[in-house]
């Protein structure tokens, strides 16, 4: 996968310069503004812009779990009608991530065909990976923000004056539980399925595969008594793992080879995907064709390119979770 250097575009293999001693490390997220009701700074002093309907844009690839938990808070939180989408094809080529025609991203700048000249429209001699999903502020013409993580909770609070939803996916009362869980996850499940397939030794293969199943079976059992991950109620820390989960037979257990077993195999867990996949809004962020025609597609793990016909999902069969106490989503008052 190629990247930029010094705001060229180098056809270069951006999962190699990522290795370390036969291990993947993903690089870090470069564009770290925020969106606020009053254009007040983030959280953590982070530089603040307005949120305004219909300025800011996101930009995204069905195939990516990263870019996939941003469509689900957009959906959740009903912003389809104040933030725009644009959707990267699902296969990577030698200019990165590419749109079928060119996207409108603003009056700033011209139509981009590719992913990259929004780095380079934010930042001229940008060096890095070249990722999705980008928050795009269609007015500055700008990059505002880079990694999910920040994206999803920027979508959580900064629009509720426009919309008037006021659920909230990281409540103050579960946001500790939030965050052990989401540390866990992200470490050895979100990243350890790339660590995993991207592995160039057999150490750090099964290292990092082994603490994929262990997490798993850490989740299996946790939601045999819990209908969601912090309890009663659905959190962002749902989305960060069913993002990955959705993916897991279809993608990560072959093309990854994170095939200790199957998704299928976790009762929990199974009805659990199945659960969250049939709450509105969802299926429609879901695209198993492109999310198998993406990863299998990675040259460098499967050099055929050839994508398998199965496995036969089905996510719209009963979750079976109704038995456990749940009481959706959090709302503020």
């Amino acid at each position: 996968m190629p990247q930029l250097v010094d705001g060229k575009w180098i056809k270069d293999d951006v999962a190699a310069s990522e290795m370390k001693n036969g291990a993947f490390h993903r690089e870090p997220t470069k564009f770290r503004n925020w969106l606020t009701a009053d254009g007040s700074t983030g959280p953590e002093g982070q530089p603040g812009v307005k949120a305004e309907a219909g300025r800011f844009q996101l930009f995204v690839a069905y195939i990516c779990p990263w870019a996939s938990r941003t469509l689900m808070m957009r959906s959740l939180k009903g912003l389809k009608d104040v933030i725009s989408v644009s959707i990267a094809e699902p296969m990577i080529g030698e200019n990165g991530w590419e749109f079928g025609t060119s996207q409108d991203a603003g009056s700033t700048i011209a139509p981009v065909k590719f992913q990259h000249q929004l780095y380079t429209a934010s930042e001229p001699y940008y060096t890095g990976k070249v990722s999705v999903p980008v928050l795009w502020d269609r007015v500055e013409g700008r990059i505002v923000n880079n990694e999910s993580a920040d994206i999803i909770r920027i979508l959580n609070t900064a629009f509720d004056g426009i919309t008037g939803d006021k659920t909230d996916f990281y409540p103050d009362f579960l946001r500790s539980q939030i965050d052990e869980w989401n540390a866990l996850v992200y470490e050895t499940f979100n990243n350890g399925v790339y660590r995993a397939g991207f592995a160039r030794s057999q150490l750090a293969y099964e290292e990092a595969v082994t603490g994929v199943f262990s997490t798993l079976d850490r989740l299996e059992a946790h939601l045999a008594d819990n209908r969601y991950i912090a309890g009663e109620y659905f959190t962002e820390a749902d989305i960060r793992a069913f993002v990955t989960l959705i993916r897991f037979d279809a993608a990560y257990n072959g093309a990854f080879k994170c095939n200790i077993r199957k998704l299928a195999d976790y009762p929990n867990l199974s009805g659990y995907v199945r659960e969250i996949h049939q709450w509105p809004g969802i299926a429609e962020t879901v695209r198993i064709d492109q999310i198998k025609r993406g990863y299998y597609g990675i040259a460098h793990i499967n050099p055929t390119k050839i994508v398998p016909k199965g496995p036969d999902l089905d996510f719209d069969s009963p979750h079976g979770r109704q038995h456990l106490v749940g009481k959706g989503v959090f709302t503020r008052a």
